[in-house]
Formats: C-alpha cells, structure tokens, sequence
C-alpha cells in the first residue's frame, strides 16, 4: 500500500507547530486512492517513567496543573514522571533529566516498555515509556520541576498493594499511567 504527503505547510507555530498536508492513499480493500486534507499537531517526541520505590514498597508518581485537561473538570493530573524530549536528546536521557527534576531521584537504570501514539489521528507524538526501580537515598536533589517552565509538581507515593484499587477506582486517568501500571500488573507481579 502506497501514499504521498504533498504541499505540506505549517499553520501555527508556538508552544505547539501545527501543520496541515494534502495526503493521498490506497485504500485498504478496494482498488483506488483518497485524497484529503489532513491536520498534525506536531508535538516532538515524549518521555514517561513508571518508578517503583523498592524500600518503601510504593509506586512514586507525581501531581500537577493541567491546562488541557482542567477544561474537562480534571484540573489536577496524578501521572508518571513524563517530559518532552528536547531537539538532539536521546529518550532515555531525557527520561533521567525529568526524574531528577520533577521528583528529585537519580537512577541509571531504565527499561523500555514500550513506544507508542497516543494519539495517531491528528498528533505525530510518540512516547517512550519506562521502568525503574529505586530505593529514597536515590532521592538527592530537590524535584518539583523547573522553574524556568513555572512547573509546580509534587511528588505522590503510593503503596504497591494499592495501586490495584486506584486502577480500579479511576484515579488515573491518562494513558502514560494507565499503560505503566498495566503493563506492570501483567508483567511483574501478581497483585490480588
């Protein structure tokens, strides 16, 4: 299956670049193409860390002011540790810059889970999601996020044996925590 990205033009450019083609392309069962005018958010690439805390047996995620989602009554996210990749960045540095600076934690040890689209019909974001493990003498630095951003970002624990019921009870409601913790409870341990 074939298709063409044509006359490709940036209609805003800010904290965001939105850009809009002309895309043609087969279709999937019949013979023939379409031809459309499609939109991308073009938002760079994404860092998110699931982060177990092993000496306190708790999962560490962090709370945070988000525009977007307070427009839908969520003003307040609870979610990994995320962050965008910076232009020239390589995903897992910029994974080890965002854990010392949203929480303060210094690790060298990370494992991809996955890298995925949050959402392909009209963002060209990917995310890399991780996992790490940690004890809090890792803690070092102070976190909360930089300043030069007017981040403002806490640091929550929460207890492995917990997490279950917080799934379970919608607390998370963003895909980089929902598919960290799952993929966790599918691939870790077996919590009843």
């Amino acid at each position: 299956m074939k298709y063409s990205i044509n006359n490709e033009k940036t209609v805003y450019n800010g904290f965001f670049k939105v850009l809009e083609a002309q895309v043609t392309y087969d279709k999937i069962n019949e013979s023939g193409t379409i031809e459309a005018t499609r939109i991308c958010l073009e938002r760079g690439d994404s860092v998110a860390v699931l982060i177990y805390e092993k000496d306190t047996d708790s999962f560490l995620f962090t709370i945070q002011f988000r525009y977007p989602s307070a427009k839908r009554n969520h003003p307040w996210m609870l979610e990994l540790v995320a962050g965008s990749v910076e232009e020239g960045e390589n995903p897992m540095d910029c994974a080890q810059r965002e854990i010392e600076e949203e929480i303060g934690y210094e690790t060298n040890e990370l494992e991809l889970i996955t890298t995925y689209f949050p959402s392909p019909g009209g963002c060209s974001e990917q995310i890399h999601l991780y996992y790490t493990e940690v004890n809090s003498s890792q803690k070092r630095l102070q976190g909360g996020g930089a300043i030069s951003e007017k981040e403002d970002i806490e640091l929550v624990k929460i207890k492995k044996a917990d997490l279950k019921k917080h799934l379970k009870e919608g607390t998370f409601n963003n895909s980089i925590s929902l598919i960290g913790i799952q993929w966790y409870l599918l691939n870790r341990v077996d919590i009843k």
